[in-house]
């Protein structure tokens, strides 16, 4: 072989070897995503679990309250049953809402605020709220890098022919306004 036929040989070795890195390195990020998907859906299935406890628990207090209890308990159906990180958004925002209708509940009945049942369910939604926050931060985190490395040259030039696409973002929607509010403290 020829000194020229080597050189076009060790490039196309070496654009092969570039081409399966940078492959690699999108089937790596892609899989971050879906982990950080999965650890979302975990909170998530968590949050759902809880819900009929708590339902139940605020039936024994509120029974005249039907309607939101209804709107919660069917809130919870939907994001069971929903389907794509976009219909699972939508139907948690509105699971979201109706949670905050049940608990403004517990401004009306005293008994039910001091109920050690409640306070307990209260606590845990709260806490399985926080590290379903965190499991958001880390999904969209993971989605923008994934998102920036399928945009990026040389990546963007192949990554839609090899069945890479642009990731939503787990976004709480109209939520946002709600939750970027600091909470009132009431003494």
């Amino acid at each position: 072989m020829s000194t020229t036929a080597w050189i076009v040989l060790g490039a196309i070795v070496v654009l092969v070897l570039w081409v399966i890195t940078v492959y690699n390195g999108l089937v790596a990020m892609r899989q971050r995503v879906n982990q950080s998907f999965a650890d979302v859906d975990v909170q998530l299935k968590q949050r759902h679990d809880l819900i009929p406890n708590l339902v139940e628990t605020v039936k024994g207090y509120a029974t005249h309250e039907r309607g939101t209890l209804e709107a919660v308990v069917a809130a919870r159906n939907r994001a069971i049953s929903a389907q794509g990180p976009d219909q699972q958004v939508a139907a948690e925002n509105q699971l979201s809402g109706a949670l905050r209708q049940l608990f403004a509940l517990s401004e009306a009945y005293p008994d039910l605020k001091a109920n050690q049942n409640f306070q307990q369910l209260q606590t845990e939604l709260s806490d399985i709220e926080n590290k379903l926050a965190a499991a958001r931060r880390f999904f969209n985190n993971a989605v923008s890098e994934y998102n920036t490395g399928i945009q990026q040259f040389p990546a963007a030039l192949f990554a839609g022919s090899f069945g890479f696409h642009p990731q939503t973002f787990f976004d709480v929607g109209e939520e946002r306004k709600t939750l970027e509010q600091a909470p009132a403290v009431k003494f």
